[in-house]
């Protein structure tokens, strides 16, 4: 597969090229071989050597959508050397026409026009490779653009994904209704409580970490003193067997053969059998001390965490406790407008069944009225006045969206005291923070 960044032209012109020069060099080296050998006047090897780049010329300029202004030109130049060439090569072939026995002139003239040809194939392959490294460069240039393109976008594509991400989870945290996700004092509680909690974890991940290297720094120096101990413990049984030993028990013992060996055998001196117990038991003074310095440290952390955490917690108690007391407070006026609401709409209610009642008992009249009320329906926009009687159903739809936005709210308010008295509550009973 070849990627669609590369242009035609290279991709063709690699084998194209190669071709073009073996055949180009095959065909001078047999034209002049032939000229010189037979010298006749029919020349071919150049026609061969024409129809080649003229159809090199042609195939190039199939893809010159894709081509370069350099590419374009170099390809004019080779087209106008081709025909130079020919020109060049078509006048001598004249010439020994006309001559019937050898000719030093013609002779001369042939030889200089070689040379010509020589260089102008020189120059011709010098651009021919010249333009294909160039077209191969840029090319790679291209490809280079390309992957840095594919991989800015492909970072672009995952910072997104993570605002997405992180977005979505937002939301999903975010189930209460819109007018009550509000950012009160319980959420700056919950949020200090949560940097809390998380600092404190921290700092005793780290301390376990130094408690973990003090004990292994305790083991190391306690296994030393066993190893010093015991080594004690054998000279002092191997002392005392000595000690126990008289002259008489010597000589039922197989003396050792050879005593310089066994005093060679002594690598310790006294000075250094006692430092060694000495500096054993400096290094376990030393860790002990770090020890009890750690333990020290790591209570008063304790204490003092333990403190830090009490008090955010009793912090975030009281904030819920007074959040839930303000949440009652508002439900609790709201249910009061709500009562009286429904009282007054009662009353409302009432009153348009009463003036109902009067015009169902006042028929005889009520023709006259309808055509009082049509024609005072006539009067100018300024002139229609509303009185007392024609306001009363108005008044009524308008006592109706206030008992519909209060139970909405006390709806709202119910929620809220549910998720903060009920839901929190119960998550926030289960925590005890002990006494270390």
């Amino acid at each position: 597969m070849i990627p669609a960044t590369v242009p035609r032209l290279f991709v063709d012109s690699l084998p194209c090229a190669a071709v073009f020069f073996f055949v180009f060099f095959f065909t001078g080296s047999f034209f002049w071989a032939t000229r010189f050998t037979k010298g006749t006047s029919s020349s071919p090897e150049l026609l061969s050597l024409g129809a080649f780049v003229n159809f090199l010329f042609i195939v190039a300029s199939g893809s010159s959508s894709e081509l370069s202004p350099e590419d374009s030109a170099y390809l004019t130049t080779t087209n106008k050397t081709y025909k130079y060439l020919r020109s060049i090569m078509s006048t001598p072939d004249r010439s020994i026409q006309q001559c019937v026995g050898p000719d030093l002139e013609n002779i001369e003239v042939m030889r200089n026009h070689s040379v010509l040809f020589r260089a102008e194939c020189k120059r011709l392959i010098q651009d021919t490779d010249k333009a294909c490294k160039r077209m191969q460069n840029d090319d790679n240039k291209q490809l280079d653009q390309r992957v840095r393109d594919i991989q800015f976008l492909k970072k672009e594509l995952e910072l997104k994904l993570e605002e997405i991400i992180l977005e979505i989870d937002v939301l999903i945290e975010m189930k209460r209704v819109p007018p009550e996700r509000l950012h009160d004092e319980v959420d700056r509680e919950l949020l200090r409580e949560r940097g809390v909690i998380e600092g404190v974890a921290s700092l005793l991940h780290s301390v376990a970490e130094q408690i973990t290297e003090q004990i292994r720094l305790n083991r190391s120096i306690k296994y030393h003193l066993e190893q010093d101990l015991k080594e004690k413990f054998a000279a002092q049984c191997i002392d005392n067997s000595c000690a126990l030993m008289t002259t008489h028990s010597t000589n039922n013992q197989q003396r050792p053969k050879n005593t310089q060996t066994l005093l060679q055998s002594f690598t310790v001196t006294p000075e250094q059998w006692e430092n060694i117990s000495d500096i054993n038991m400096a290094k376990a003074e030393q860790q002990q001390v770090n020890s009890l310095s750690l333990r020290a440290m790591v209570e008063s952390l304790l204490e003092q965490t333990l403190a830090d955490m009490q008090k955010q917690f009793q912090a975030t108690t009281e904030t819920f406790q007074l959040n839930v007391q303000e949440i009652k407070s508002a439900k609790g006026l709201m249910e009061d407008q709500l009562a009286k609401i429904l009282s007054e709409f009662a009353s409302e209610q009432r009153t348009r069944e009463d003036l109902q009642v009067a015009v169902s008992d006042s028929e005889h009249v009520l023709s006259l009225a309808q055509a009082r009320l049509v024609l005072r329906r006539q009067r100018p926009g300024k002139e229609q006045l509303r009185e007392a009687a024609s306001n009363s159903e108005e008044q009524q739809r308008a006592l109706v969206r206030c008992q519909l936005e209060l139970q909405e709210n006390i709806e709202r308010k119910g929620s809220s005291l549910y998720i903060d008295e009920v839901i929190c509550a119960q998550h926030r009973e289960p925590i005890i923070i002990h006494n270390f």
